[in-house]
C-alpha cells in the first residue's frame, strides 16, 4: 500500500473511531451543577409588568419587571431558603399572588407549602392569601388566624377583576375538598364549590361556576364527576370514553376542552359541548398522548403535539390567525419547540419559550403591534447548546413483543457506533417518563463521551393509562426487563460496545441500578445509585408516601404487602447477586427515599463482601441539589464510570 493511500486510510479510519476526550475539550462539569436562570414567566393583564421566577445559587425570588425596561427588577421577593414559587399569577395589572412550594431535591417535584401569597408589583403590601400555621403572617401582612390545611392556585376568572379561585384541603379532613372565590386585594374568600371527595382539581367555566371535579381518590383511583342540576354526578367508566380528564372551557363558553383515553391507550385531544355530551376529536397520535397544547388568550387551542419523540406540532385551526403565527414562529427556530407561556388580556404581547434537546430553554417577548421579538433570558445560562449532545428518540421491541421508545444521547460530534454505554432508567417509576428536551444528566455523561441510554419502559408517562397500569406489581420484574430489553436492542443496532456498559439512576432509577445488574448477570461493569429505594417493605414504615391514606393506597397497588413478594424484588435482600462494582449517592436528609434505605443497602453489601464505594451528604434531600454538592457528585459519577469501562470519547 503507497503513503498516499496509507494516510488516506488512517484518516478514514480515525472518522470512525472515536478518540478519547482530552480533559480541556470537555464542558466544565460547574456548567451542569449551576443554578441560576428563570423561569415560570407571567405577564399582567395589560402586558406592561411581567412576573418571573428566579433561581440564584441556592435562593429563589419572584421579580417583576416592566416589559418596556427589562435592564432591573421593578421589585424583587426574595424568599427564605428552602422556598420557591410554584405558581405566579396576576390578579390585575398591579397585583399577584405567589402560591409556594419547598425544594426537597433535585430528583422530585417542588412540594407545596400549602401557602398563597399575594403582593403588589411594586413589592408592597404582601399578605397572606392562605396561611399555614407556622406560615407568613409575619411577611409584612396583616395577621390572621392559622389555616389548618393547605391550598392551592386553581384558576382565574376569564377576566381579570382582582380575584382568583383556590382549592383547599384540611389537614383532619381527607373526604372534602372546597373551592373559593378570593379576593387577592384582602383575602377575602367565597365559598363558591364543594365536593365530598379528597383532593379534587375542579374546572369551572368562564362564569366562575363550579362545573366538573377530578383527581385520584383514597384508593388511588381516578375519578370525575360532573356538576348537574346542583349535585355532582360521578361519571362511569365509558361515558367519555375509558378515562375523561376536563381541561378548560372556551371563554364563550360554548366548549369544553378535555383529554379523553379510549381503552387505556394514548390520550387524544378532544372538545366537547359544555355539558360533556358531543364530541368532536381535535388532535391524536396512535402511539403516544397528545399533550404540549398551545392555548390563545380565549382558550382556543390551537396546536398540540405528541408526547413522546421529537415533538411535532399538529395545528388544530390553520386558519385562526394565532395558529399561522405559532407556525410562523416555528418556522423561525427550527430543530427546535416553540411554546406560548403567557399573554396579555387583549392578545397584543405573548411571552413564549423556545426549547430542544440541547437547549434547557429561552424565552422571548413579542410585540405584536410592533412586530418586534425581544429575547429576555434562558432557563440554564450556564448550558452552551453548541456543545451539547443530540438526543435521539427511537422505537425498540420489549421480549415480549411490546412497542417501546427509547431515547439516545450521543455524544457531540462522535458517530453512534460501538460507544461506552450508560443505562439511565428514571424516576418514578408511574407516570413519569424521558423526553426529547433536555436532560441534565444525559447531557452531562454524553460531554464525558459516553452513549446515554433511556428507555419508557412501561409504567411510564407519555402512552396513557393503560401502559402506565401495565408497570404495577413489576417494579422487579418487567419494568426491569423492559430496561435489559432496551440494552440488547442498543447492542444489537452496535450502538453501545457490549464490553463497556454500566447502569445509574436515581430514585426509582436508583432502585433499577441494582436490580438490572441482579437480573442480568454479566451485562453490566458497575452500578451507581442516587437516592434509590432498595427494600420495597421499607416503604410502608419509612418514608413520606405511606403518610396518607392515598399514599398508602399506591404502595399497595404499585408494590403490593407481600412479604414474601416485597423481598424477591428488593436489592438489599439480594445483594450476594449484585457481580459489578456499586456507587451509592444518598442524602442523609431524603424524606421521600429516606436515609436508611442506602444504609440498608450498604449493609447487605458489606454481608455479601460485594465492592462499594459511598456518597452522602448532609443536609441533603432526594437528590442533591447545592451546587458544590452536584458537583462532587459528577465527578465521582465519572471517576467511577472511567475505572469500570473506561473513559468516554469524543471526535477529534
Amino acid at each position: 500500500m503507497g503513503k498516499g493511500r496509507a494516510r488516506a486510510f488512517a484518516v478514514a479510519l480515525c472518522l470512525l473511531m472515536p478518540v478519547v476526550a482530552a480533559a480541556g475539550d470537555q464542558v466544565p462539569v460547574e456548567a451542569f451543577a449551576q443554578r441560576g436562570g428563570y423561569s415560570m414567566p407571567r405577564l399582567s393583564p395589560d402586558g406592561q409588568y411581567l412576573a418571573v421566577a428566579v433561581e440564584q445559587g441556592e435562593g429563589h425570588a419572584v421579580a417583576v419587571y416592566k416589559t418596556d425596561d427589562m435592564s432591573h427588577p421593578k421589585s424583587l421577593l426574595r424568599l427564605p431558603w428552602p422556598q420557591l414559587p410554584y405558581d405566579i399569577e396576576w390578579t390585575s395589572s398591579e397585583r399577584l399572588v405567589v402560591e409556594l412550594a419547598k425544594f426537597v431535591g433535585s430528583l422530585d417535584r417542588p412540594q407545596r407549602l400549602g401557602e398563597i401569597i399575594a403582593t403588589d408589583a411594586d413589592g408592597t403590601r404582601i399578605q397572606p392569601m392562605f396561611n399555614r400555621e407556622w406560615g407568613l403572617s409575619g411577611r409584612g401582612g396583616r395577621d390572621r388566624i392559622a389555616d389548618d390545611g393547605y391550598a392551592t392556585i386553581a384558576s382565574l376568572p376569564a377576566k381579570a377583576n382582582g380575584h382568583f379561585y383556590m382549592q383547599t384541603y384540611m389537614w383532619d379532613d381527607e373526604k372534602n375538598t372546597w373551592l373559593y372565590d378570593v379576593n387577592a386585594d384582602n383575602g377575602v374568600r367565597h365559598l363558591i364549590g364543594q365536593i365530598n371527595v379528597g383532593d379534587m382539581d375542579f374546572t369551572t367555566d368562564p362564569d366562575g361556576n363550579v362545573r366538573y371535579a377530578r383527581g385520584i381518590d383514597l384508593s388511588d383511583n381516578y375519578v370525575v364527576y360532573r356538576m348537574h342540576n346542583g349535585q355532582w354526578v360521578q361519571l362511569a367508566d365509558g361515558e367519555h370514553s375509558e378515562r375523561f380528564e376536563p381541561i378548560t372551557f372556551s371563554q364563550d363558553k360554548q366548549h369544553l376542552y378535555a383529554f379523553a383515553s379510549a381503552k387505556g391507550g394514548p390520550f387524544s385531544l378532544m372538545q366537547t359541548d359544555a355539558d360533556g355530551s358531543t364530541s368532536k376529536l381535535l388532535a391524536k397520535d396512535d402511539f403516544a398522548s397528545i399533550g404540549y397544547v398551545q392555548w390563545t388568550p380565549l382558550n382556543e387551542p390551537i396546536a398540540a403535539a405528541p408526547t413522546t419523540g421529537i415533538p411535532t406540532p399538529i395545528v388544530i385551526n390553520g386558519n385562526q390567525p394565532l395558529a399561522q403565527i405559532y407556525q410562523k414562529l416555528s418556522d423561525k427556530f427550527p430543530k427546535q419547540f416553540v411554546n406560548f407561556s403567557s399573554f396579555s388580556e387583549d392578545g397584543t404581547v405573548l411571552i413564549f419559550e423556545v426549547s430542544s434537546d440541547r437547549d434547557p430553554g429561552t424565552y422571548y417577548l413579542f410585540d405584536m403591534r410592533a412586530k418586534k421579538i425581544t429575547a429576555l433570558f434562558s432557563e440554564q445560562a450556564s448550558i452552551d447548546p453548541d456543545k451539547m449532545g443530540s438526543r435521539v428518540p427511537m422505537h425498540f421491541t420489549a421480549s415480549d413483543g411490546m412497542p417501546l421508545e427509547a431515547i439516545l444521547t450521543v455524544p457531540k460530534g462522535v458517530s453512534m457506533n460501538n460507544l461506552p454505554m450508560v443505562l439511565l432508567p428514571h424516576g418514578g417509576p408511574f407516570d413519569i417518563q424521558d423526553t426529547w428536551f433536555f436532560d441534565t444528566d444525559a447531557q452531562f455523561l454524553a460531554s464525558r463521551g459516553y452513549l446515554v441510554l433511556q428507555v419508557n419502559y412501561r409504567g411510564s408517562g407519555g402512552r396513557g393509562p393503560g401502559f402506565v397500569g401495565a408497570g404495577y406489581r413489576q417494579w422487579g420484574t418487567r419494568i426491569q426487563q423492559d430496561l435489559i430489553d432496551g440494552v440488547k436492542w442498543a447492542e444489537a443496532q452496535h450502538y453501545g460496545d457490549p464490553k463497556r456498559v454500566c447502569v445509574f439512576g436515581g430514585s426509582f432509577g436508583g432502585y433499577s441500578a441494582m436490580m438490572t445488574v441482579i437480573r442480568a448477570p454479566g451485562m453490566f461493569k458497575c452500578a451507581i445509585g442516587e437516592a434509590g429505594i432498595y427494600d420495597l417493605a421499607m416503604m410502608y414504615d419509612k418514608g413520606d408516601t405511606k403518610d396518607l391514606k392515598v399514599g398508602r393506597s399506591y404502595l399497595e397497588k404499585a408494590i403490593g404487602k407481600d412479604p414474601s413478594e416485597l423481598a424477591a424484588n428488593s436489592p438489599d435482600k439480594l445483594a450476594d447477586k449484585i457481580d459489578v462494582p456499586v456507587l451509592l449517592i444518598h442524602g442523609e436528609a431524603d424524606e421521600r427515599a429516606p436515609f436508611a434505605q442506602a444504609k440498608a443497602m450498604r449493609a447487605a453489601l458489606e454481608a455479601a463482601h460485594k465492592p462499594y464505594e459511598w456518597l452522602t451528604k448532609p443536609n441533603e434531600g432526594h437528590g442533591f441539589y447545592k451546587e458544590e454538592n452536584v458537583v462532587d457528585m459528577y465527578n465521582h459519577v465519572q471517576s467511577f464510570l472511567e475505572k469500570n469501562i473506561g473513559p468516554g470519547v469524543q471526535a477529534n
